[in-house]
Parts: C-alpha cells; structure tokens; sequence
C-alpha cells in the first residue's frame, strides 16, 4: 500500500514523517554539570578548591615492583617493566601539572574578575588570555586547552571557565568593560522599557553614552541580535 497519495510530492512527504519515533515515548536525558573549580568565599577572601573526583587516583602497582626484585626475571623483562613504570611514573606527573595549572589559572581569573564575583555579570571585566598565559607561565594556547570544557562553579553560579575570558570597550572614565557586561547592560534595558515604547538602538546608544560607555548603533544592533531579542518595532506591543 502506498503512503503517498496521487498527486503529492514523494518528496515532501518523506521529509514530514518522524526519524526517531520512539522519542516521544523516552525521558528526556538529565544532563548535570560537575565543576572542576568552585570558588567559595572564606573570611572575607576567595579560595579556590579543585574538584578532583573527576580524575582518578592513579599509583604504580606494587606487582609490577615486585616482579622487577625477582631474581628469576629476565633482564628483558625488567627492561620491560621499568620502562612501563616510566611511562607511567611520567602520566601520573602530566595529570598532576595539568591540574596545578587549572587551579594556578581559576586563581588568576578570580583575582582579576572579583567584582563579578560579588556583584555578578554587570562588572565582568576584559580578560585575555594572554594576560593569565603571562603569570601562570605558560603559553597563550595551554590556557586555551586547560580552560576548554571546564567549569567554575562561583557565588553567581556555574560558568564555563571560557566565559571569563572576554573582549572589552574603554569607557569614559578609562576603566575598561566587558563585552558581555554591555550585553547584560542592554539586555535589562530592554527588560526595563515599556512595551508600548520599546527602545530603539539609537536610544540604547544615548543610555549606554550616559553610563559612559560609548559604542556605535550597529554595535548596539549587533549584541541585540546574539541575544536574540527582536528589533524594536518587532517588539512593540499595540
């Protein structure tokens, strides 16, 4: 029997059916986040904490030195062995760099974005990384891999370690902000105007001009887009 009636398009109609129609019928996968770093405000000062349930604890097996003190061992299979316990001496000691790394960089992030982390996204500062990459001593593209993936769990809640890491617009006053604190800025503006009279770009300009910030309209039309909120005459309600 044909699923397709006389004068439909074959085509069509294959794409309107389901490929999964068993979905509707299963949960929807519960995907948590576990922090590599949290950051807990103790007497008054940040501390950063590891979370190291995620790595396993790894040690050079005992029987594999035992089996290196028998006398009845082939100098081959020493040679064998000793070399696998290099080997695994030396990956014990990469896992233990990285994580000193991952905690020498959220050290470093938290210093520098303290006022985010009292205040919260608003007074995200600008941060390369470079700027880590020259105190923690290593290059730019090893800040890159550590941070890739990771998460800071912070009194404002959990953020990929990338998210710190942004651009920012000098203002007035010559203290520099992040790009994603001028988005969250217009972000409550918007929130905040009526819905009768939504703000224009040109008159988010003018707000933004008089906190001291200033960026051009298509800037404004710019971050309005990556935060998905309609333009104004979209947005007006009659």
């Amino acid at each position: 029997m044909s699923l397709v009636r006389t004068g439909d398009d074959p085509v069509f109609a294959i794409a309107q059916l389901d490929p999964r129609p068993g979905q509707i019928f299963a949960a929807a996968p519960q995907n948590y986040v576990l922090p590599d770093v949290t950051v807990e405000k103790i007497d008054g000062q940040y501390q950063v904490i590891l979370n190291g349930e995620q790595i396993p604890h790894l040690r050079i097996s005992n029987t594999y030195k035992d089996l290196m003190a028998q006398a009845d061992s082939s100098p081959e299979v020493r040679e064998y062995i000793r070399e696998k316990i290099r080997a695994g001496k030396f990956l014990i000691k990469s896992l233990h760099q990285r994580q000193q790394t991952i905690l020498n960089i959220a050290n470093e992030i938290v210093k520098r974005q303290r006022e985010f982390m009292d205040k919260g996204v608003a007074f995200l500062k600008p941060l390369t990384m470079v700027q880590v990459a020259e105190v923690v001593g290593v290059h730019e593209t090893t800040v890159s891999r550590a941070v890739s993936g990771k998460y800071m769990e912070t009194p404002q809640g959990i953020f990929e370690m990338k998210y710190f890491f942004t651009s920012g617009i000098q203002t007035a006053s010559g203290v520099g902000i992040s790009n994603t604190s001028v988005k969250e800025m217009i972000s409550d503006m918007i929130k905040g105007e009526e819905p009768s009279k939504p703000l224009s770009d040109e008159e988010i300009v003018k707000l933004l001009d008089q906190k001291g910030i200033k960026i051009a309209r298509r800037t404004v039309a710019k971050y309005r887009s990556e935060l998905n909120i309609l333009p104004s005459h979209l947005r007006k309600v009659y």
